[in-house]
């Protein structure tokens, strides 16, 4: 047993003396030998893996010649609105049918009557007094006539003297007859406004007195208003007149002026009509900075015969689209595609990315025009890329299963919200 122990260690120390040492000397040289030969041998070709293509969306762009349309609103507003007050007292002793909120009136149509009585008996006494004038004038005359007479008969030469002629009594008795004229007319006039009419064809607003009812001078009636023409003032911003032609506001003759389609919601339809602007008001408000044009109705009720259209009530609220200026081969895109510095992502016939800077003849909330930059039929990319670069690889959706993707190649997503 003694000897086995004795054998196990003399076999060790040999080991760790002279095996050991020698097999780490071999280990060390056969590495280096190995590490040689790799560094002269050729290195091991490289995969390229290709870049990736981006998956964007894409609207080809699209050239077209247009007119401008220029949007605004207001309400509708007749041309003529009267308030109707009483310029005699008296009790009301006739009232129309028509005389009504609401009610249609023709022009000179006797809306009421104030009671004429002592108005009639007012003419009476002027034309009596003028016929005593005219009596005393009449006398006048021909004493004058028969003084001069007289003066001639008695011999004496030249023209008689004015109070010979009495000249002085008979220029009284002229003025007398004058007032008694005057008198009379304003009698007759007095009488004619016991009668309540209007100038125009119209409809009644409101209503402020009745049948039995005693008026003073200056007491309001009711009010009235015109149905021939409505109007409206539409308020346009310096933006807005960019993109019109208007004439100068010297200018009267409204064939200058362009066309405008209204609209507005009516009993929960859209209804529409054709309208003209006639004016503008000449002047920039200096509060909102904009300039009013008025925009007219010929019959909006069409109780003249002048119209077809649907009936546009006065104090309707009304959108107004305003024939503009015309623009030739503008490309027009979608808002969104459109980059808050003028710029344009367009996919090229390569199918790599390109930044545009272009021009902006209109930017409307739902479309852009342009003038420059881009050209009819270019792809113009629609999709958000956060942080675009040119050059850069694309694949468009409606392409995608077109074309087969190479090898490595394989779309990703873009980032961002895409439109």
């Amino acid at each position: 047993m003694a000897d086995e122990q004795a054998v196990s260690v003399s076999f060790l120390k040999k080991f760790f003396r002279y095996i050991l040492p020698l097999g780490l000397i071999v280990v060390a040289v056969v590495a280096v030998v190995v590490m040689v030969i790799i560094s002269r041998g050729q290195r091991p070709p490289r995969v390229d893996s290709g870049q990736s293509a981006v998956l964007v969306e894409a609207v080809p762009a699209r050239a077209r010649s247009t007119r401008f349309t220029v949007t605004s609103q207001g309400p509708v507003r007749s041309r003529t609105q009267t308030v109707l007050v009483a310029e005699v007292s008296g009790r009301v002793v006739s009232v129309s049918d028509d005389f009504v909120a609401g009610g249609f009136f023709r022009a000179g149509e006797v809306l009421l009557e104030i009671d004429p009585s002592d108005y009639r008996t007012a003419v009476k006494s002027a034309e009596a007094a003028l016929a005593s004038r005219q009596a005393q004038l009449a006398d006048e005359q021909a004493r004058s006539a028969q003084a001069i007479k007289d003066w001639r008969n008695l011999g004496r030469s030249g023209e008689p003297p004015a109070l010979v002629a009495r000249e002085p009594q008979l220029a009284e008795a002229q003025a007398n007859v004058l007032a008694a004229e005057a008198e009379l007319e304003r009698a007759q006039r007095n009488l004619q406004r016991t009668r309540i009419t209007v100038p125009y064809d119209g409809l009644v607003r409101t209503k402020g007195v009745d049948l039995g009812q005693f008026v003073a001078a200056g007491t309001q009636l009711g009010a009235t208003f015109s149905v021939d023409t409505a109007e409206i003032r539409l308020p346009l911003s310096s933006a807005d007149l960019e993109f019109l032609e208007l004439p100068r506001a010297t200018d009267l003759d409204p064939s200058d002026y362009p066309a405008v389609s209204l609209q507005a919601e009516v009993a929960g339809t859209t209804r529409h009509w054709d309208a003209r602007l006639i004016r503008t008001e000449g002047v920039i408000d200096e509060s909102s900075r904009v300039l009013y044009a008025v925009a007219e109705v010929r019959d909006p009720y069409g109780l003249l015969g002048e119209s077809t259209q649907d009936e546009l009530r006065m104090g309707t609220f009304v959108r107004a689209a305003i024939e503009g200026r015309r623009i030739e081969n503008a490309v027009v895109l979608p808002r969104h595609s459109l980059r808050a510095d003028s710029t344009l992502l367009v996919a090229n016939d390569e199918r790599e990315l390109e930044v545009r800077q272009v021009t902006v003849a209109r930017a409307e909330p739902d479309v852009v025009w342009l003038s420059d930059g881009v050209s009819d039929g270019e792809l113009v990319v629609t999709t958000n890329l956060d942080a675009p670069i040119p050059g850069t690889r694309l694949v468009i959706a409606g392409e995608r299963d077109n074309a087969a993707p190479t090898p490595g190649s394989e779309p990703v997503a873009a980032t961002g919200d895409g439109q």
